[in-house]
C-alpha cells in the first residue's frame, strides 16, 4: 500500500480510451488472458479499482506477466511504480506473450465458464481432436469457481464445476491431442479437482473433497508439476485438520513443504507452514506450533515472487493473521486468538467475504469462552458475521454461527446476548 495514494492515471487512459471497458469488463479480460498464459487468477473490479486509484502501487508479478500480454506495454507505461523491474526480464516478458489486444468480456458466474466446455450428455462415438481451445475452457471454469467463492461460498457453485470437471475427464479419456497439449488438459483438471475439492470442503462434504483433492495429487505427479503437487497436499492438511486428525494434517503439511521448497514461491512455503503449525495446535504441541508460526511470517516477509501461482492470490496478510489465530485458539490462547481474528478482519479489508465472516464468527467466539468474556462485545460480532446471510452461502458459516450460538448461550442472560441468540434462531430457523 503506498503511504500517499497517487491515482494511476495511465491505466485509466488505457482501459477507457484505448479499449473502451468498463472495471468489470478489464477485469474479466484479465481473467481471459491469464487463462491464456495458463494463469488462473481471480480479478474483479475493486482490484482494477485498487490499481488504478494508487492504494496499490505495483501489482503482483502473476498480473504483471497478464497486463503485459493484454496490452503490449511495460508495467512503468501502464503507470505502475516497481522498485525494480530487470530490462532483461521485461524483454522477456514481451516477447513470449506477444501483443492482446481489447478480447471480449467472459459473461458473469460459473455458469458462463461451464458454458464454455460441451455438456458430457451422450458420450460420442468420435469427440475430434482436443486443443488449445479446451485447455483455456477448464482454466476459466477453476478461475470463475475462485471468483465467485471468495465472496459469496460453495452453495451455488458446487453443480456448475462437477459438470465442468465431468466434461474435462471425459475430454482427457475420450479425446485426441498431443503430448503437450494431453500434459496441459491433465494439469488444467487437476486444478479444476482442487477447486471441486475445495467447493465440497466448504459445503460439509469431507469425503468428496478428499476423493478430489486425491484426484488432483495423481494428475500432479502424473505430470510431474511441483507446484499442482503442493497445492495438493496443502488441501488435504486442510481437510485433515478440519476433520480432527491432526498428525495428517502435519505430514501433508510437511509434504507440501518438500515438494515446494525448490519452487521458488515463498508465499507458498509460508502457507504451507502455516497448514503445519495448524495440525501442531490442534495436538497442543505449543513450542512446534510456534515454530511453525515463526517459519511463515518469515518465509512471508520475503514478498510475493514470480513463481507464484494465481490461486494464492487469497493469502493476503489478513488471511496470514487469521490462520494465526484459528491455531492460538486451538491452543486455548483466547486473548492472542480474539486479537488475531480482530486483525485479521481489519486487513481483510472488503475482499474474500466469506473468510471475514469466518473470522468475525471467531471474534465473537473467542470473547465469549476467554478467561475474562466480554459478552457483549461477542454478541456484536456475532450480528455482524449473522448479517453476511443469505449473499454468502457456505456450510462453513453455517456451521461457524452454530458454534457462535452455542458459546454464547453460557451468557443467555445478558441482554445483547439473549436478542442475539433470538435473532440468529428467526434467520436460520433453528428451534
Amino acid at each position: 500500500m503506498a503511504d500517499h495514494a497517487i491515482p494511476n492515471t495511465a491505466l485509466r487512459a488505457v482501459r477507457e480510451g484505448e479499449l473502451q471497458m468498463s472495471r468489470q469488463e478489464f477485469a474479466k479480460a484479465v481473467v481471459d488472458a491469464g487463462m491464456d498464459q495458463g494463469e488462473a487468477v481471480a480479478c474483479s473490479a475493486r482490484l482494477v479499482a485498487a490499481w488504478e486509484d494508487g492504494t496499490v502501487r505495483a501489482p503482483r508479478p502473476v498480473y504483471r506477466r497478464i497486463l503485459t500480454a493484454m496490452t503490449g506495454r511495460s508495467m512503468a507505461d501502464l503507470g505502475f511504480r516497481l522498485t525494480s523491474m530487470p530490462s532483461a526480464a521485461r524483454t522477456q516478458v514481451l516477447a513470449e506473450s506477444g501483443v492482446h489486444r481489447r478480447r471480449e468480456a467472459l459473461t458473469d458466474g460459473v455458469a458462463a465458464a461451464v458454458s464454455l466446455m460441451p455438456v458430457m450428455g451422450e458420450r460420442t462415438a468420435t469427440l475430434g481432436r482436443i486443443g488449445v481451445g479446451e485447455v483455456k475452457a477448464v482454466n476459466r471454469a477453476v478461475a470463475a469457481v475462485y471468483a465467485h467463492d471468495h465472496d459469496h461460498g460453495s452453495a451455488a457453485l458446487r453443480s456448475g464445476a462437477a459438470q465442468a470437471l465431468h466434461t474435462a475427464y471425459w475430454w482427457l479419456q475420450d479425446g485426441s491431442y498431443t503430448e503437450r497439449t494431453g500434459r496441459r488438459l491433465r494439469l488444467a483438471t487437476g486444478h479444476l479437482s482442487i477447486a471441486s475439492g475445495w467447493l465440497s470442503y466448504d459445503s460439509g462434504r469431507p469425503g468428496d473433497a478428499r476423493s478430489l483433492y486425491g484426484e488432483a495429487l495423481a494428475a500432479a505427479r502424473i505430470a510431474e508439476d511441483r507446484a499442482l503437487e503442493a497445492h495438493a497436499f496443502g488441501c488435504m492438511a486442510l481437510l485433515a485438520k478440519a476433520s480432527g486428525r491432526p498428525r495428517e494434517a502435519i505430514a501433508a503439511a510437511q509434504g507440501a513443504q518438500s515438494v515446494a521448497r525448490t519452487y521458488g514461491s515463498p508465499r507458498m512455503l509460508s502457507l504451507m507452514s502455516m497448514r503445519e503449525a495448524g495440525g501442531w495446535a490442534l495436538m497442543g504441541d505449543r513450542s512446534a506450533t510456534d515454530q511453525a508460526i515463526a517459519r511463515a511470517h518469515h518465509l512471508y516477509a520475503k514478498g510475493p515472487g514470480d513463481a507464484d501461482p494465481g490461486w494464492l492470490e487469497f493469502f493476503s496478510p489478513g488471511e496470514l493473521a487469521g490462520l494465526e489465530a484459528l491455531a492460538r485458539a486451538d491452543l486455548g490462547q483466547h486473548e492472542r486468538a480474539a486479537a488475531g481474528a480482530e486483525q485479521a478482519v481489519l486487513l481483510h479489508g472488503a475482499h474474500f467475504a466469506r473468510n471475514r465472516a469466518l473470522y468475525i464468527g471467531d471474534i465473537a467466539i473467542q470473547h465469549a469462552v476467554r478467561e475474562r468474556p466480554e459478552p457483549e462485545t461477542a454478541a456484536e460480532a456475532a450480528d455482524r458475521a449473522l448479517a453476511y446471510l443469505p449473499a454468502v452461502r457456505s456450510d462453513r458459516l453455517l456451521q461457524q454461527l452454530h458454534n457462535m450460538a452455542s458459546a454464547l448461550q453460557r451468557h443467555a442472560a445478558v441482554p445483547a446476548v439473549a436478542d442475539w441468540l433470538e435473532k440468529y434462531r428467526t434467520t436460520t430457523d433453528v428451534s
